[in-house]
């Protein structure tokens, strides 16, 4: 493919001639000894869970069954039974349970039983032999009593030499009532409900009683609890019609490749299946974006902390140069789509953790900003205050090297995961901390802004979230902005005089970004809870869904005074809030009909809209490994249904796979009745979410024309007001969408490749330079 042969020419490399510090784990802490190698091996006791051996009186064992002895297995012994009919059986207290055991190609197939009910068929056999596996997991069970039991059936598959099936050790999440509530609560409010709805909109969620009194039935939202995401979804974006990219850090996800835990995973958004992917570096805290051509790159990341995921024995290289591709898979079956990585050949020019990637108006990738490795604050030494291009480009004379941006020196040290938008006359506005800026990628011109009001801070760790509006034919594609939530918090002080009960800021500021409008000033409206780390989601009616985040804290973890299990943050904030962004100020947010989670949504939680119109929330890890303490990491999906889910929508036919920009397109679209006198064509980018960043997210109205069901179209002016590459086509009418269609918006060919300024990059640098420096320190530290 000509996609092939262009990715194997992006070679980028490091240059940034620093001498960095022995390495700490991702926020700080360093368990004794942890730098011994050792396998990283699905086995893990989790915090908060707790193991039982294979030999534990509590596990019963019928006939033909015996041990086996060997330093390989869990506390050196393991019991094995190729008998078919013989079972195990464990009665345990929890919410969730884990049973390892062996792999090899002697082994056969077990069925699985949950309280009498089979579960699953468990088929052990794999080429390679393989120690310490989860065989079985499942963490969505109601609170109370369980009994497991696992029966070898006699059965394997025809290559196989054998049906043994092992029992090594079971591991049990003792959880509580309240998280089962969640765990098993599949529908927390319907249009006939509205007790549910009502109790979960209470005063003491922070919402006034007129919001309640405005309650229509016929606008309830639904939220419900369905699939598992696998692996722990710190990031994501929708790549299908019928699939998500889940990407994570390398932690002990319950998902397994190739022997060890997975983390990364595309997930079925209909079947709710997950398929583990294969990577090769730690992508902690990475970015992400569609080019022009579709391909999905992921960016960034941190080395594999020698922690717990002790990492040497299995492979992984460091990731904080990495530049991971995701050639375009728009088929239902995935089975042969994979991540592509190989730091010889595609790597960034500077080591990167925290950077925002952002497709701007050539379809090209910018990178901007980050620290030069993992840590928790950012501060001058760590600071990287530059972008760089993928593929690389020869601009303002950096010669396919990283520019620098003063402004990224100027708003240490909370600047982190910048929100960043490309705006309609193809530069890009930029907030960071307390302070914000137009930026001409071309010419390396920076323009400030007014200052954020009222000290808010909106980057990581103060974490707030960003929007750029609707984009109109009617209001001429004028940009603005909107930024909300944060954190008043000191950014220069020490995480020992910051408290996980700080409280959190309630603050919107938005700014029309014409010269008029930057005269005016930021405006300023208040949410009805204030929120740190939450996710803003633009729904197809051009309505702003805010979800998730915490009322006081921070984002991190380990890092404060007060912490709750490892959280900086505490008091989740659970219940959503809709913003009409063309309402009048003081009556633009509304909780009417919003149901209530209990699954708390904290640092490391995404939102998004996905191609059917409900949006998908996930995600929560404030801590280092997988956890099960309060805040633990959190694997559970839910989905909140808008009310034009369950009522008569457009539906789209012979919708084109590609428009260019001015071209002129047709397609069919069935428009209920009584709906037909307000129709419009939107397009929309889903974005790449992580971190409270909604990289990408855009919405932009078409002109359009309809007559009968013949819907006439133009593709957007050009690649300032969409940024040519992917998007999702939908026809809104009366307010009520259709379904997604995907679309391929420009030409869909790649960026252009500059080989000149890839060769300059080749000659002036080397791969993956922060773990070499790593290694020299450790060899010049060893040999003193």
């Amino acid at each position: 493919m000509v996609i092939r042969s262009f990715l194997a020419l992006l070679t980028l490399v490091v240059l940034i001639s620093v001498v960095l510090a022995s390495e700490s784990a991702w926020n700080g802490h360093t368990t004794p000894g942890s730098t011994k190698p050792a396998r990283f091996a699905p086995y893990y006791v989790a915090p908060g869970t707790r193991s039982y051996d294979s030999n534990s009186p509590l596990v019963h064992y019928s006939s033909h069954w015996k041990e086996i002895f060997s330093s390989a297995y869990i506390h050196k012994s393991v019991r094995s039974t190729s008998h078919k009919g013989a079972y195990v059986t464990f009665r345990f207290t929890g919410t969730g349970v884990e049973w390892f055991g062996n792999t090899g190609n002697r082994y056969g197939v077990a069925k699985v039983y949950l309280d009498g009910k089979l579960v699953d068929r468990v088929d052990a056999w794999s080429s390679t032999t393989r120690q310490q596996q989860r065989l079985y997991w499942n963490f969505g069970l109601p609170y109370g009593k369980h009994t497991l039991k696992i029966v070898n059936t006699g059965e394997k598959e025809d290559s196989s030499r054998g049906t043994k099936i092992d029992m090594d050790a079971i591991v049990v999440t003792p959880g509580s009532k309240d998280i089962s509530q969640a765990a098993i609560q599949t529908d927390y409010a319907t249009s006939a409900d509205f007790s549910a709805v009502s109790s979960s909109s209470s005063p003491k969620d922070g919402f006034a009683s007129s919001d309640l009194a405005a309650f229509n039935p016929s606008e309830t939202w639904t939220l419900t609890q369905k699939g598992n995401t696998g692996v722990h979804a710190m990031q994501l974006a929708v790549i299908s019609e019928s699939h998500a990219i889940i990407v994570d850090k390398v932690e002990h996800n319950p998902l397994t490749v190739d022997g060890h835990p997975a983390w990364a995973a595309l997930y079925n958004l209909d079947t709710h299946a997950v398929k583990p992917l294969r990577m090769q570096s730690n992508s902690f805290c990475a970015g992400g974006t569609f080019l022009s051509n579709g391909t999905l790159i992921n960016v960034g990341g941190n080395p594999v902390v020698e922690d717990h995921t002790a990492a040497a024995d299995f492979g992984d290289m460091d990731g904080l140069q990495a530049v991971r591709i995701f050639e375009p898979c728009d088929s239902e079956n995935v089975d042969d789509c994979e991540m592509f990585e190989d730091h010889n050949r595609v790597r960034m020019a500077s080591p990167r953790w925290y950077n925002t990637v952002l497709r701007i108006s050539d379809g090209s990738a910018m990178i901007i900003g980050g620290s030069l490795k993992g840590g928790w604050i950012n501060n001058a030494t760590t600071n990287n205050p530059t972008v760089e291009y993928y593929p690389p480009k020869d601009i303002n004379g950096s010669n396919g090297m990283p520019v620098k941006l003063q402004f990224l020196v100027d708003t240490l040290n909370s600047n982190l995961f910048p929100i960043a938008f490309s705006l309609p006359d193809g530069k890009v506005f930029i907030a960071a901390n307390r302070d914000a800026m137009i930026y001409d990628w071309q010419t390396n011109t920076e323009r400030r802004l007014p200052q954020i009001p009222n000290g808010v801070r909106v980057t990581y760790p103060m974490t707030g979230t960003g929007l750029l509006l609707p984009l109109t034919p009617e209001n001429n594609y004028t940009p603005e902005v909107l930024l909300c939530g944060g954190s008043t918090v000191d950014d220069t002080k020490p995480g020992y005089e910051i408290s996980s009960q700080d409280p959190a800021s309630a603050q919107c500021s938005r700014m029309v970004l014409t010269d008029d409008g930057i005269a005016a000033g930021w405006q300023v409206e208040q949410m009805p809870q204030a929120r740190t780390m939450p996710d803003a989601v633009i729904l197809p009616t051009g309505k702003i869904l805010i979800v998730n985040g915490a009322g006081t804290g921070i984002s991190g973890y380990g890092n404060v005074v007060n912490q709750v299990g490892a959280s900086n943050a505490d008091n989740p904030v659970f219940t959503p809030v809709l913003y009409d962004p063309t309402a009048s100020a003081g009556s633009r947010f509304s909780s009417a009909g919003l149901p209530t989670s209990n699954i708390p949504r904290l640092y490391h939680s995404i939102a998004t809209v996905v191609p059917s119109g409900s949006v998908m929330i996930a995600g929560s890890n404030p801590n280092l490994d997988r956890s099960e303490v309060k805040y633990g990491t959190e694997y559970r999906v839910e989905w909140l249904d808008p009310p034009y889910m369950t009522v008569d929508r457009p539906t789209l036919s012979d919708v084109p796979k590609k428009i260019d920009f001015k071209q002129t397109v047709q397609f069919n679209a069935k428009v209920p009745s009584g709906t037909a006198g307000d129709v419009k064509v939107v397009l929309m980018d889903f974005g790449y979410v992580t971190h409270a960043v909604h990289a990408n997210s855009r919405y932009v109205e078409l002109v359009s024309s309809v007559d009968g069901d013949v819907v006439m179209c133009n593709g957007p002016p050009d690649g300032k007001i969409y940024p040519p590459g992917p998007g999702w086509l939908f026809v809104v009418a009366n307010g009520i969408p259709s379904k997604g269609v995907k679309i391929m918006v420009g030409d869909g060919r790649s960026p252009e490749v500059n080989e000149a300024a890839i060769a300059n990059v080749l000659a002036n640098t080397s791969a993956d330079q922060y773990d070499e420096d790593k290694k020299e320190k450790k060899f010049e530290d060893d040999s003193e």
